[in-house]
């Protein structure tokens, strides 16, 4: 009778391990798969992520946002020589060297203005690079540092009510790792949309950048530029640090702390990817 109700146990208590061992192995399989791929990701300029978004961007930027930032390159230029002429005593001392730097000022603000994608591409050209570069320090890194042998060992030391607390508690985990990998999509790719949006409209800042006062417009959106392409450097180093960080967790000792410990470091990159915009923001001033 014993050994019925024994043998009963043992079968259930294996089904429990089996099911434990599932969860706590592709508990953080789509998350790493998601963070592996952030390297992919980050590192490719906007004309590389999506080549056809890409073309249509250009195509909207040139067909209706460069001809209303030509009207308003017009405005700056003509604001720009009357204050010119009014700062030298109200024309009554006029110089033909003034027309010169008119001139000279409307053709750089005019090339500017018909080279603003090359500008842009610029930018987020020097920062893949730098994108590029770090990627070396994640690569082969973000495997979780667990002893599967041991790990099994121990949970066949266990009760099985230990081992069905344990076997919900990593269920209900790996569910909230599943939330955490969709988090981590949006906000990769949401930096991409936004960067979309932002060279969109990149001809009509540009095109105030040859007057003082109007230029504010144009420095602020160089600026958030900077901030959104070098974005994707941070988003590495908190990748790098991640990477790190797995690598300290073992299952060896108390399983509970290896589960949390490793759901605890996955939440924190979450919230550092989520702060990497606003803190690239802060360090270009924008």
């Amino acid at each position: 009778m014993f050994g019925i109700f024994d043998d009963i146990t043992n079968w259930f208590k294996e089904i429990l391990i089996s099911g434990i061992l599932s969860n706590f192995l592709g508990m953080f399989e789509e998350v790493n798969t998601k963070v592996g791929e952030i390297a992919t990701q980050v590192g490719q300029t906007p004309q590389g992520w999506n080549i056809n978004i890409f073309n249509m961007i250009r195509t909207l930027s040139d067909t209706i946002v460069i001809p209303i930032a030509g009207m308003i390159l017009t405005f700056v230029m003509c604001y720009e020589l009357i204050h010119m002429f009014i700062d030298r005593n109200n024309m009554h001392e006029v110089e033909t060297f003034l027309f010169f730097k008119w001139i000279f000022k409307t053709y750089i603000a005019v090339y500017i203005l018909t080279h603003t994608f090359d500008i842009v591409m610029g930018v987020f050209a020097l920062a893949q690079n730098a994108v590029n570069q770090s990627a070396s320090i994640i690569t082969g890194t973000l495997d979780i540092n667990l002893a599967m042998s041991s790990l099994e060992s121990m949970l066949s030391t266990m009760e099985w009510g230990e081992l069905l607390g344990l076997y919900m508690e990593s269920g209900i985990l790996s569910l909230a790792m599943k939330a955490i990998s969709i988090c981590i999509f949006i906000i990769i790719y949401g930096r991409m949309i936004e960067i979309y949006l932002t060279i969109s409209i990149a001809p009509i800042p540009f095109s105030t950048m040859a007057n003082k006062e109007w230029g504010n417009i144009g420095t602020s959106y160089l600026k958030s530029l900077f901030a959104l392409a070098f974005q994707g450097f941070l988003i590495m180093v908190c990748v790098a640090i991640y990477a790190v960080l797995l690598q300290t967790v073992t299952a060896s000792g108390n399983i509970h702390s290896a589960i949390w410990g490793l759901a605890a470091y996955t939440i924190l990159l979450v919230f550092t990817l989520m702060k990497t915009s606003t803190l690239a923001k802060g360090i270009f001033g924008h």
